[in-house]
């Protein structure tokens, strides 16, 4: 995959010292730059590829001063030794000892800043992996500025990661913690796989008029990743919405575990498209 670097800043607010640059690593894994523009220093989160992250910083002109670990699988950590490297002296934080290169192990409420107005607030969602923590991001000088998360493989655009190693029951807790997040929260997710959620969402909710918003926005755009919020995500996502008559028929279950397993289990076998 080519190297794009684009910016989706949380609003544009001319006051606003945060921004997010998704860096495309691997086929359709994100890692990215969380920049306070007011310092130019940033963090980077699953920073996957390095030469790509470190080029994409060097176009900035901002200097990185961390590494954010979404979950240990490599496709996200696998960058951290050579980033250590690249980057000495530089915290790596994540969310147990199977992160290879950690420095800071976080737990769920944790807090800690990058550069001067960054705040960031550890969300403990284990399921996808047991060390899954969800990053919540604000601008602490502008209270206008919506945030962001990023949710690694455990939220996406239409859909969520797999049980590798939690059931369905941790996977709804997991997402309606992510649920209690202001709505105008912006979504950051791990992997584009858009298409495909969308895809599997209508045939399960083929009547829904927010996901025929998302078919829009995933046929309009290559890259959706910083363009839903947590509110978009309650109204079209099947896996945020368990209590909803037509999951529960294309389930078959009844209470919410059950619901999650089966609407897992039937995501996990899905063969249609895995993009629109």
């Amino acid at each position: 995959m080519s190297l794009r670097i684009f910016t989706r800043p949380f609003s544009l607010s001319l006051s606003a010292t945060m921004k997010v640059v998704p860096v495309p690593v691997r086929d359709d894994n994100y890692a990215y730059l969380l920049v306070d523009e007011h310092t130019n220093k940033a963090a980077a989160v699953d920073p996957y590829d390095v030469p790509k992250v470190q080029k994409a910083a060097d176009a900035l002109g901002v200097k990185v001063i961390a590494g954010i670990t979404t979950h240990h699988h490599f496709d996200h950590s696998g960058g951290n030794e050579k980033f250590a490297s690249a980057y000495p002296g530089v915290p790596i934080y994540g969310g147990s000892q199977k992160v290879p290169a950690l420095t800071e192990l976080v737990k769920d409420k944790d807090e800690f800043t990058i550069g001067d107005s960054i705040h960031v607030r550890c969300l403990a969602t284990p399921c996808h992996t047991q060390d899954s923590i969800c990053y919540y991001v604000t601008d602490t000088s502008n209270k206008s500025q919506p945030g962001g998360v990023f949710t690694g493989d455990t939220l996406f655009q239409g859909g969520c990661g797999r049980f590798f190693e939690g059931v369905g029951s941790e996977m709804h807790a997991a997402l309606s913690y992510l649920g209690t997040l202001p709505n105008e929260t912006v979504v950051y997710n791990g992997h584009e796989y858009t298409g495909g959620s969308v895809a599997f969402a209508k045939s399960v909710d083929p009547d829904n008029e927010a996901i025929a918003r998302l078919v829009t926005l995933a046929k309009e755009n290559k890259s959706t990743t910083g363009l839903t919020t947590i509110g978009d995500e309650k109204e079209w996502n099947v896996f945020m919405r368990l209590g909803s008559d037509a999951v529960k028929k294309a389930t078959g279950a009844s209470s919410e575990s059950a619901i999650m397993d089966a609407l897992r289990e039937l995501k996990n076998n899905f063969r249609g498209p895995s993009r629109l």
